[in-house]
C-alpha cells in the first residue's frame, strides 16, 4: 500500500519511475504503452483553460464582511444583519487585456465579491467605476468587440473605442472616469468597489426599496499618470498581484468601507432620471451614504488556479433579502454570466471547492461535465415528485412587481435619457490640474484616430461642458 509520498497516477496507482520514458533500447522510439508518459503529455495539454472573454486578467483573496449597523429594517438577508461576519472571496481585474496583459495599463477594474452565506452564496459582480459605457446589453457584445483586438492586424485599435464611443453618446459619463486620474489604480487596494447596478432589498414583510451598494478603500484613492504606468509596465507587468498578494502575506490587510443608497419605490417613480440606467449615478445630496459595515481582505489563495482561475461570480447570486431591479444591464448578466462559466469551466462549475455554497445545494439538475460527487437521488430525480424529495418554500417568496400596462417595443428611452448632465458634472468637480491630465489622457489615447470621429466626439464632450471640449481641441492642437 503506498503512502502520500508516493506519487501515483491520476487513478491512484504508484508510479515506479517518474524521470523517463519508456523506449525500444537505449536509442529506440518510445513505447504506446508508456500510459504515464502520455497520461502527462494529454493533461498538459488541457492545464489551460478558456480564459475569460473579459476580466481575464485578475488577482484574488480571501477576507471577511463585518456587518457593524443596523439595516435591519431594509433587509432579511441574515448576511446584512448587524455584527454579522461572512468569509468572502474577491476577484479583482482588468477587462479589456488578455491574462498576460500588463496590470497598471488604463483601463475599468473589475470589483468582484462572493459572500459564503448560511443561506448561499452572494455574488457582487461590480466594477472600480459606478457607471458603464452601456445602458442596453444589446451593444454589449458590440462595445466589447471595440476593446478587444482587431480581426485583420490582431492590434489594438483606438480609431474603433473612439469611433463607437463617439456614436453611443451614453457612454461619456464612463468615459470621463477611465481617462480621469481614476482611470490607472495605483494598486488594487487603492481603488473604490462598486456593485453599479440597481439591486434591491426587501425586508420581513415583503416591503422593497431599490439600493446601490459601495465599497470605499479605506487606504485612500491613489492614482498613476500615464507616464508612471508606463516606466512600470516597463519594470513589472504583474504590479496589482505583486502589490496584493505582498500587502496581505506582512499582514497588512486591505479594508473597504461598505456603504449603501436607498431608494423607495415612490422616490423612484418621481426620479428625474432613470434610476435604473446603469450610465448614470444617484447624487449623494438626495439619496446619502449609509454605513453598513467594514470589509477586509486577509488571506492569499494557497492555490492561483483553483482558487481565483476557477473561481465564478455571476449577478445571479442574490440570496433572500437581496433581489433584482429592472436595470437592463443587470437582467441580461443575470444570465450571461453562468452561461459563460459553463462555457469556459463546465455544467457543474459551482461544485468547485472555491465556488461550492456553504449552504449545500439541493436541486434537480443532472448530468453534464463535471459532475464530480455522488449523487444518492432514488426515485426523486424529478419534481413534483411523490418520493420524499425537495421542494419549493413559499416563505421565501419575493414580492410581486408592479409594472403597469407594458408594451413590448425596443425602447431606446430617449424621452428621459441624459447622458450630459451627469458628465458635466463630474468634469466640473475636477481641479484644474485633475482637468488637465483629462485632457492630456484623452489626447494621448486618440493619437492616429481620424479627425472626423474625433470632432465627434469632441461635440459630447462640448455637450457635457463646453471647457471640456474646448480643453481636449487644445490638448489635440485642434483648433476650435
Amino acid at each position: 500500500m503506498s503512502n502520500s509520498k508516493t506519487i501515483t497516477t491520476t487513478s491512484g496507482i504508484p508510479i515506479a519511475n517518474n524521470q523517463y520514458s519508456l523506449t525500444a533500447g537505449p536509442r529506440g522510439p518510445l513505447l504506446l504503452a508508456d500510459y504515464q508518459l502520455l497520461e502527462k503529455l494529454a493533461h498538459q495539454n488541457r492545464e489551460r483553460i478558456a480564459e475569460r472573454t473579459v476580466h481575464a486578467k485578475g488577482s484574488g483573496a480571501y477576507g471577511t464582511l463585518t456587518i457593524t449597523e443596523d439595516i435591519s429594517q431594509y433587509t432579511r438577508a441574515l448576511v446584512l444583519q448587524p455584527g454579522t461576519k461572512t468569509e468572502c472571496l474577491a476577484r479583482f481585474s482588468t477587462v479589456a487585456g488578455e491574462s498576460g496583459a500588463a496590470d497598471a495599463e488604463r483601463d475599468v477594474r473589475g470589483f468582484s465579491l462572493k459572500f459564503y452565506t448560511d443561506e448561499g452564496n452572494w455574488d457582487m459582480v461590480g466594477n472600480n467605476t459606478p457607471v458603464f459605457f452601456v445602458r442596453d446589453p444589446y451593444k454589449f457584445p458590440d462595445f466589447i468587440h471595440t476593446q478587444k483586438r482587431h480581426p485583420k492586424t490582431h492590434l489594438r485599435s483606438s480609431t474603433a473605442m473612439w469611433d463607437f464611443w463617439s456614436l453611443m453618446p451614453e457612454s461619456l459619463h464612463q468615459v470621463t472616469i477611465l481617462f480621469s486620474d481614476r482611470g490607472i489604480p495605483l494598486n488594487l487596494r487603492h481603488m473604490n468597489g462598486y456593485g453599479s447596478h440597481t439591486f434591491s432589498l426587501i425586508d420581513q414583510h415583503g416591503k422593497r426599496c431599490w439600493v446601490k451598494f459601495h465599497f470605499k478603500t479605506l487606504q485612500g484613492i491613489k492614482f498613476m499618470t500615464n507616464a508612471e504606468s508606463t516606466e512600470l509596465i516597463g519594470r513589472d507587468r504583474e504590479s496589482n498581484q505583486r502589490d496584493l498578494y505582498n500587502a496581505i502575506a506582512s499582514k497588512n490587510f486591505p479594508q473597504w468601507k461598505f456603504q449603501i443608497q436607498l431608494m423607495t419605490q415612490e422616490q423612484a417613480a418621481a426620479a428625474p432620471f432613470n434610476p435604473f440606467d446603469l450610465t448614470k449615478i444617484w447624487p449623494h445630496r438626495d439619496y446619502p451614504m449609509m454605513d453598513v459595515g467594514i470589509l477586509e481582505l486577509n488571506r492569499n489563495p494557497e492555490n492561483y488556479f483553483a482558487e481565483i482561475e476557477q473561481s465564478a461570480f455571476s449577478p445571479a447570486n442574490v440570496v433572500p433579502g437581496i433581489s433584482f431591479s429592472p436595470d437592463k444591464m443587470l437582467q441580461a448578466r443575470i444570465f450571461s454570466y453562468g452561461d459563460a462559466h459553463r462555457h469556459r469551466l463546465g455544467t457543474h462549475y459551482e461544485m468547485l471547492p472555491v465556488n461550492r455554497p456553504k449552504h449545500p445545494a439541493v436541486t434537480y439538475h443532472l448530468d453534464g461535465a463535471m459532475r464530480f460527487d455522488e449523487p444518492k437521488i432514488g426515485d426523486a430525480y424529478y419534481e413534483p415528485n411523490s418520493f420524499g424529495g425537495p421542494k419549493e418554500d413559499p416563505s421565501y417568496a419575493e414580492p410581486s412587481t408592479d409594472l403597469g400596462y407594458v408594451v413590448a417595443d425596443r425602447y431606446n428611452g430617449s424621452h428621459e435619457n441624459d447622458d450630459f448632465t451627469q458628465a458635466g458634472d463630474l468634469f466640473r468637480l475636477m481641479s484644474d490640474a485633475e482637468q488637465q491630465r483629462l485632457f492630456s489622457n484623452i489626447a494621448e489615447a486618440m493619437k492616429d484616430v481620424p479627425l472626423e470621429i474625433i470632432e465627434r466626439q469632441c461635440v459630447h464632450f462640448s455637450k457635457a461642458d463646453p471647457a471640456y471640449g474646448a480643453g481636449v481641441r487644445v490638448a489635440l492642437g485642434i483648433k476650435s
